[in-house]
């Protein structure tokens, strides 16, 4: 890591790997608009609160395990994850909620700070549709406090996603 990502992550409350990662992508504008908030964000509704933005607007950041292989589900805030439709999508016979010890070996973060890329390895990507009804969502920023905005096309293609239709549906 350069000491410049590393001051600025410290400026900005970014992860420093994270930031790092911004700037590889030659996202280095969004690390001075990452915001660092005094109360935790880890949850949708914590982080909604904290931007002033609609639920739906939070992008999670979900690992979950397909067949044992984790994966990552992007999904608005206010939505929750159909897991059938995740194994239907990735053709798995099981899919389970990711344990705590492989979220942080698999991305690099915490559960409540893991961000829509820029992880320790290279994970296979669905993003729900729902994302795309706003202009910009907010999604982690590497850390249980900080959150980032981005237009929810850019934040799929930086995570290199594929679109999918994977919400749970309300009767």
């Amino acid at each position: 890591m350069t000491t410049t990502a590393a001051t600025d992550a410290g400026n900005s409350g970014a992860h420093p790997r994270f930031a790092e990662a911004l700037r590889e992508l030659g996202l280095g504008h969004l690390v001075e608009q990452v915001r660092r908030f005094p109360d935790a964000t880890r949850t949708a509704t914590e982080a909604a609160a904290a931007v002033g933005c609609e639920l739906s607007q939070i992008c999670k950041s979900l690992i979950f395990a397909a067949d044992g292989v984790p994966v990552l589900v992007l999904m608005d805030g206010s939505s929750r994850v159909d897991l059938e439709l995740v194994r239907k999508e990735l053709g798995a016979d099981k899919v389970t909620r990711a344990k705590v010890d492989v979220v942080r070996e698999t991305t690099g973060y915490a559960i409540g700070g893991v961000p829509p890329f820029g992880h320790r390895t290279r994970t296979r990507v669905l993003a729900d549709r729902s994302l795309l009804e706003h202009d910009v969502v907010w999604a982690a920023a590497g850390t249980p406090y900080t959150v980032f905005p981005m237009a929810p096309e850019d934040l799929v293609a930086h995570a290199d996603g594929t679109l999918v239709d994977v919400r749970e549906r309300t009767p």
